[in-house]
């Protein structure tokens, strides 16, 4: 099975307590493989296995309360 890296750009992370809120909720799907996180550059980068899309991730992300997108 093949792994897929998604980019994206996080608006709302200030600190390192909301890259934690973030990375929490990614770490709790299986299908999440590693992932960085920097409040600093706003940014994240999301390895995954292919059964999860950039949207999903997008959602996940929306859903732990930050913005972000492709």
């Amino acid at each position: 099975m093949g792994e897929v890296v998604h980019n994206l750009a996080i608006y709302g992370m200030t600190c390192g307590c909301c890259t934690g809120r973030v990375m929490r909720v990614l770490q709790s799907n299986p299908e999440v493989l590693d992932a960085k996180l920097s409040f600093e550059k706003d940014s994240g980068i999301i390895k995954t296995t292919e059964k999860l899309s950039t949207d999903k991730v997008i959602i996940m992300v929306n859903e732990a309360g930050f913005i972000a997108s492709a």
